[in-house]
């Protein structure tokens, strides 16, 4: 695992290096970049795939305590990932989280090249169901504690209304243990999820950072579950008419996370997409 630092504090990455173009895959919340394996594994031969950690719950290093970990906060620090690394013409990656469009809104663009935003929060849909969860119990003294603890138990994480409308297969139970284990162990990293868990604007103004995103004029691919039952698939539709040079994909027998319902499609359509 790699290590760069940014103003808010240590980001591990994993990289795979080679001369092809460069892929920026981007996680959800409290998850890891373990999330992308598979398509990672598919593609890394032809690309060089870069897969950070941020520090939206599932990171192993805490942030400085006075660090940003707000939504346009982490969006910025995306940016500044990509800066730090002085990668140029990226083509950057989403799934469930949609810091994308918050990037787009506030940050620089210069260095991207292309987008893919697969199945993730979009318009006012910030935080989705599951992730109001969190954000409640990120309120509460304990609240997160006793989540995470909650989180052990498959019956928990599988649950209706809970990871269970995630992902139409269940993840594997040794990938969604790392993926809380930090939150889980440390206070640290409940800190930053807390953190961010609490940031979300008004959605007024969510509203607002959706339609200055669509002044990015570069190619966008739109990749959507069509039984996604977190991110309403007319969000997947109306990104791709909001942006000036996007192209939508629906993909079948999927919920929200693609990289793991449907890791092959998705890195053949991505594939598509960057050589073509």
């Amino acid at each position: 695992m790699n290590e760069v630092e940014l103003s808010g504090g240590v980001i591990e990455y994993e990289d795979t290096g080679g001369d092809g173009p460069v892929l920026v895959f981007l996680h959800g919340v409290t998850m890891d970049g373990s999330l992308w394996r598979h398509v990672v594994a598919s593609l890394c031969g032809d690309f060089r795939c870069i897969v950070p950690t941020l520090p939206l719950g599932g990171h192993h290093k805490p942030m400085k305590p006075d660090a940003d970990l707000s939504l346009t906060g982490i969006a910025a620090l995306v940016g500044e990932f990509v800066e730090r690394l002085g990668l140029n013409d990226v083509i950057l990656i989403q799934n469930d989280w949609g810091g994308i469009q918050i990037l787009l809104a506030v940050g620089d663009t210069s260095r991207l090249g292309r987008l893919v935003i697969t199945s993730s929060e979009a318009f006012g849909n910030y935080p989705p169901p599951p992730g109001r969860v969190i954000a409640l119990a990120a309120r509460i003294p304990g609240g997160l504690v006793a989540m995470m603890q909650a989180l052990r138990f498959t019956a928990v994480r599988r649950a209706p209304g809970s990871w269970a409308w995630m992902s139409k297969r269940p993840v594997p139970k040794a990938v969604m243990d790392e993926w809380f284990r930090p939150a889980t162990t440390s206070r640290e990293i409940r800190r930053d999820l807390a953190k961010y868990a609490t940031s979300v604007p008004p959605r007024p103004r969510l509203l607002e950072m959706a339609q200055r995103s669509a002044e990015f004029d570069r190619p966008v691919l739109i990749v959507w579950a069509a039984e996604d039952r977190v991110m309403p698939v007319e969000h997947g539709r109306k990104l791709a008419a909001l942006f000036p040079n996007a192209k939508l994909i629906e993909i079948d027998d999927s919920y929200t996370l693609i990289p793991e319902d449907q890791p092959e499609k998705l890195a053949e359509v991505i594939r598509e997409f960057v050589t073509g």
